[in-house]
């Protein structure tokens, strides 16, 4: 498919968060665009779920592969859109310079969906012991971490602080402003990743 496809709403936001998450947009030829979305195993309920929100933009079923880490065979599931002139304009935003940042205007793309699409795939609990959450942000640059964590802050008044590691910097949310969080983007996360929220 490399002509347009009719993207709704609710699936932008979603294919926002998937950005910001664990997706990314692969190209051929730098005028059409697809979107791979891949997980664990134990991933399996939100793969379904993601593909049942984005079926109208695929034409084939999510697959199985098994991939060798470290020794270790891991299951995975997986799949993508065809490549469109659809998602350019997510493409030019996101790879201006063909790696992954995150665009200055970001509040704009920033909706309750998003965020928790963005969370599911990229948060996690501080500890047992502590209510603070992360959002796994080591992958995008300091540019990028500062303007997500403002975006937080100008949408929905979360107020975070910065984590910074070797591999990058995460976004923290402390324990007083989960509640925020899970009344802002509770009602889309699904029951099988209620764990990193709850």
């Amino acid at each position: 498919m490399n002509g347009t496809i009719n993207i709704t709403s609710r699936q932008k936001s979603i294919i926002v968060g998937k950005i910001l998450g664990d997706g990314c947009l692969e190209t051929a030829n730098g005028r059409t665009y697809r979107l791979k979305i891949e997980h664990a195993e134990s991933q399996k309920e939100y793969i379904d779920w993601q593909y049942q929100e984005l079926k109208s933009l695929l034409n084939s079923l999510p697959k199985e592969k098994s991939q060798l880490v470290k020794g270790k065979m891991y299951k995975k599931y997986w799949f993508q859109t065809p490549y469109t002139s659809s998602l350019r304009f997510y493409a030019h935003l996101f790879y201006p310079r063909g790696k992954k940042v995150v665009p200055k205007f970001i509040h704009k793309w920033l909706t309750p969906l998003t965020l928790a699409v963005w969370f599911m795939d990229d948060g996690s609990v501080k500890s047992k012991e502590c209510q603070g959450k992360y959002l796994n942000t080591q992958g995008f640059d300091a540019l990028s971490v500062k303007r997500l964590q403002g975006a937080l802050k100008h949408n929905f008044s979360i107020i975070t602080s910065l984590r910074k590691q070797k591999e990058g910097t995460q976004i923290y949310i402390p324990a007083a402003e989960v509640e925020k969080l899970r009344d802002i983007a509770g009602k889309y996360i699904i029951p099988s990743m209620r764990y990193k929220l709850d």
